[in-house]
């Protein structure tokens, strides 16, 4: 399980996500012993993405006695000479777990890549890091092998021979006492655009970081084809504007945006530089979910993250304790209230529960009530031992509701468009 390496190749050993499905056969363990230096430095770095991503230090990375241990995040650490890669726990080898973790990926931030183009990434031998980098690099050359974006710019010069119109005030006023000067206002065509500028923002701190040989020589063409436009000081605040003229551009911006907004600041060290680029992991597999339910039961009505009603009402009519169910979905048959949980079921409980929480079946049952659901389904990772699609199938006490207890394997995330489709019902 190559998760942490330095530049010499050297394995220091594995680091697995610990708040997903636990497999009851490979024992992957959450924590890894580093040395105090390394691990303060990793420590350090991934606090300030905790702050970023709005979550406690501890639910990223946290400290013990003989190393890190991780949260409930997924994605990479990098420092010069080290990584820390943290990856889900889903069945299958490391490389299978990249693969469908970037599948996931790609599908919750709405990329359009195809099969072929995940499946040459998916035979490399890299970490996550350089496997998102592989995709952004390998796209983003063939859309500037075809032309780069351009527009027409305005622009003010003084020259001897008028270009477009001339700029009567400045010409009265700063150049007077220079009549070999006209003021000139044109537009010219230029590539230095503000699109252009996020992704070589992109290209020029991913050639800082990437690690692999093929990647270094992809970026390295990418900033010679990029040496006409500006560089940027603030390229997450540059005025973009995405139309048709530069569909092919739309995602690529996405994923520079992405690279960008990860963490690039001194570490406790001093002058050492550290990256992350982590994701909560319920958010990835709610936003996922999310995702293929709109593809698979299309025609009908899927309302993602519905904050149209509440729990309660004030006397004004004011909504109280707004709901925010992960999906709201409308059939002929009336509507049913999705929502996800990136939590282990226990298919040994005695109790009969299965390992569903109390707080979680409350909530369903406010949903219900608000929203008028006559079904309800909790979805959740599959792991060996439950079966996969509804599992448990309950009534609710007093009305003629119903609460499913679903499971689908995102080991395999192009099964889980026909997987909720079952679940739900359409198929």
């Amino acid at each position: 399980m190559p998760a942490i390496r330095r530049r010499t190749g050297r394995v220091l050993g594995p680091i697995w996500e610990r708040g997903g499905p636990a497999d009851p056969e490979r024992k992957r363990p959450s924590e890894v012993a580093l040395d105090d230096r390394l691990a303060a430095r990793l420590c350090a770095t991934a606090e300030r993405a905790a702050k970023r991503l709005k979550l406690s230090a501890k639910e990223v990375l946290e400290r013990t006695l003989s190393g890190v241990k991780a949260g409930q995040v997924v994605g990479i650490v990098a420092l010069p000479g080290a990584t820390l890669e943290i990856l889900p726990k889903i069945h299958g080898t490391d490389q299978n777990v990249r693969k469908s973790l970037l599948r996931m990926l790609c599908v919750a931030w709405n990329l359009r890549v195809a099969d072929g183009e995940l499946a040459s990434l998916g035979r490399q031998h890299s970490d996550l890091l350089e496997l998102l980098i592989g995709l952004f690099a390998n796209r983003l050359l063939g859309a500037v092998r075809r032309g780069l974006p351009r527009r027409y710019m305005s622009c003010e010069e003084d020259r001897q021979i008028l270009r477009g119109r001339l700029h009567v005030v400045r010409q009265i006023t700063t150049l007077a006492a220079r009549p070999d000067l006209l003021a000139c206002r044109y537009d010219e065509l230029s590539e230095d655009t503000p699109l252009n500028r996020v992704l070589k923002a992109a290209v020029v701190r991913l050639a800082r970081v990437t690690r692999s040989a093929a990647n270094a020589r992809l970026l390295a063409e990418l900033g010679a084809r990029l040496e006409s436009v500006g560089h940027s000081s603030a390229p997450l605040e540059e005025p973009v504007r995405l139309d048709r003229t530069n569909t092919a551009y739309h995602d690529l911006h996405q994923l520079a945006r992405l690279f960008l907004s990860g963490d690039w600041q001194s570490t406790v060290s001093g002058k050492s530089l550290g990256f992350s680029l982590l994701f909560p992991m319920w958010k990835l597999f709610e936003g996922f979910v999310g995702r293929c339910l709109c593809r698979a039961l299309s025609p009908w009505p899927v309302d993602l993250q519905d904050e149209s009603e509440s729990v309660l009402r004030d006397e004004e009519g004011k909504k109280l304790f707004q709901l925010q169910p992960d999906a709201v979905i409308r059939t002929p048959s009336g509507r049913i209230v999705l929502d996800t949980k990136w939590k282990a079921l226990n298919p040994t409980d005695r109790t009969g529960k299965f390992g569903v929480a109390p707080s979680d079946v409350y909530q369903m049952l406010a949903y219900a009530q608000a929203y008028r659901a006559e079904r309800l389904v909790l979805l959740y990772p599959w792991l060996e031992g439950v079966k996969k699609g509804v599992t448990r199938h309950w009534c609710v006490a007093g009305t003629e509701r119903h609460l499913d207890v679903a499971a689908i394997d995102v080991g395999e995330p192009r099964n889980v468009v026909c997987a909720l489709r079952k679940i739900v019902g359409r198929g």
